[in-house]
């Protein structure tokens, strides 16, 4: 398995299948984990653990594998098939053996190890993936993961471990997208097909821990899986995951003792936690997040509109107004040393250029009036409140802040009500993050942007076989979306994970999903 080694700044590596991207901030701190120093890894004890979001459900489909989700519950619940080396991208493989393409990315084989069991002894198989993956299709789940899950147009049951995939259209970077959402993860079918109640009651998955009891608003208590098909491992009897939604709550949870790995999405509690002597790990990204606006309705149907609020912002000051100048502000799309990097600003602070939008679109009888959505996070409810004041300075705008919970944000983002939300396109291998981000056909494509020069632009990234022809697709690319305005890039995202003291074998991959059956505890 991998190691994300703790370094100040990562460098960037050059190579189609190799990309590397800048993170932000500082790196790890205090020897890393200690891993390397701790010896042999031990059984036993239970980790406290704290993820931001908590779920509306058990079943995988309303499951998310970001850092700032819940993907401990997930590969806890129902192990991994494919993971990747988050500074090289390259696929390494859990309960799946292969998935490859000899056609560039118009069909795959997946190969699943032999003799998978769920945790009820019924077998983990071919078929219970197709059921997985056919069903992450549905819109009435309001799974994320329909994103991904839309691009294959059909799955073929070749034999009992083998699956044939057929993709809607080509793309041979698919493995980048499988591992970053709900294909991932297999529950059982028969477990499913009981319906949510009784699924959310008893999940059956082929994960490291089965589920003990959850309380809503309070607990996940997991133990161990003794039919892990990767013994000894789990390491640990089991794991407690609780919800904090408060940055300063968790940092404080693992520098008291209160936890033993925490979720986190902000460089000050990194900081925090560094300061006290404590460890963190951060997956290097590029890209980052913004403040999408819906250019579906009004008033961002205008681009005056997202043009005039991006360059009303000043994000030096909503940098210190939420992060404590500790944050980085995404001023290009790629970092300088990526393959990838253009000297193309996503920043055009311009106070007179916005008024002047504002004043125009208001004469047309268009002033620009909308809510922001607001997840419940502090970070979230603090960046509201410092877009709302700096806007307050202009005329002819009107800002107001909603904040609502974690479930009903998701829900309505998913049906896309909003006027403008937190939303991301954060980038490993560029093809996943931006192709879902902004391609017309994209059902991740949040903001709603149609522009067949940016969505050719995309497909010609995707299916690209060589470094240059790729470089020049994605150069495009961040030159239409500069002119779009999509939203307002305010931070680069820190998928990161803070770490107690004892605790040992923390491994990522994708953003930021920690691999639980990897760890152990040295009292």
């Amino acid at each position: 398995m991998f190691r994300n080694t703790r370094i100040p700044r990562f460098a960037a590596a050059i190579g189609i299948a190799a990309l590397v991207l800048t993170a932000c901030g500082g790196g790890g701190s205090a020897g890393g984990d200690g891993s390397a120093d701790a010896g042999d890894p031990v059984s036993g004890g239970v980790a406290r653990i704290l993820q931001t979001g908590e779920p509306r459900s058990l079943d995988p489909a309303a499951l998310s594998n970001t850092w700032a989700h819940q993907p401990v519950l997930g590969n806890a619940l129902y192990g991994a098939l494919m993971v990747n080396d988050v500074e090289t991208t390259e696929i390494g493989y859990k309960m799946a053996t292969e998935f490859s393409t000899t056609d560039g990315g118009v069909s795959f084989t997946l190969k699943l190890r032999p003799d998978l069991k769920f945790s009820d002894g019924t077998p983990l198989d071919s078929t219970a993936v197709k059921f997985n993956w056919d069903r992450l299709k549905d819109p009435s789940l309001g799974s994320t993961t329909i994103r991904q899950a839309v691009q294959i147009a059909e799955t073929q049951v070749v034999d009992p471990v083998t699956l044939r995939v057929v993709m809607a259209s080509p793309n041979p970077h698919f493995a980048q997208a499988i591992i970053a959402g709900a294909l991932n993860w297999i529950a059982s079918p028969a477990a499913l097909e009981k319906g949510q109640a009784a699924f959310d009651e008893n999940p059956i998955g082929a994960g490291p821990f089965t589920l003990v009891k959850w309380t809503r608003q309070d607990a996940v208590e997991l133990k161990r899986n003794p039919g892990y098909w990767d013994a000894p491992k789990p390491y640990l009897d089991g794991l407690v995951i609780r919800t904090v939604v408060d940055t300063n709550q968790r940092a404080n949870s693992i520098t008291t003792g209160g936890a033993d790995l925490a979720m986190e999405t902000n460089w000050t509690s990194l900081n925090t936690v560094e300061g006290a002597g404590f460890a963190y790990e951060v997956v290097p990204t590029g890209g980052g997040q913004m403040l999408g606006m819906n250019a579906r309705r009004a008033p961002f149907d205008d681009v005056r509109a997202r043009r005039a609020v991006s360059m009303a912002v000043d994000l030096d000051a909503i940098n210190t107004a939420v992060y404590n100048d500790a944050g980085e502000i995404p001023r290009t799309l790629f970092e300088e040393g990526s393959p990838y990097f253009a000297d193309i600003s996503l920043d055009d602070y311009d106070k007179d250029a916005a008024q002047k939008l504002f004043d125009e679109l208001a004469a047309e009888g268009k002033p620009v009036k909308f809510t922001f959505m607001s997840y419940p996070t502090t970070e979230s409810r603090t960046l509201g409140e410092a877009l709302q004041a700096q806007l307050s300075a202009y005329d002819n705008v009107e800002m107001n802040v909603e904040v609502v919970d974690f479930a009903a944000a998701t829900a309505r983002a998913g049906a896309r009500d909003f006027d403008m939300v937190i939303t991301s396109a954060i980038v490993q291998d560029p093809d996943f993050g931006l192709w879902t981000a902004f391609h017309s056909a994209s059902t991740g494509n949040f903001t709603g942007i149609d522009d067949k020069e940016l969505s050719d632009a995309l497909d010609a990234g995707r299916q690209a076989t060589t470094g240059e022809d790729r470089a020049a697709a994605y150069e495009v690319v961040q030159k239409r979306i500069a002119e779009l305005n999509p939203g307002i890039w305010y931070y680069r995202a820190v998928p990161a994970v803070s770490i107690g003291k004892n605790v040992h074998g923390v491994e990522l991959y994708t953003l930021g999903s920690p691999l639980p059956e990897e760890l152990w505890i040295n009292k």
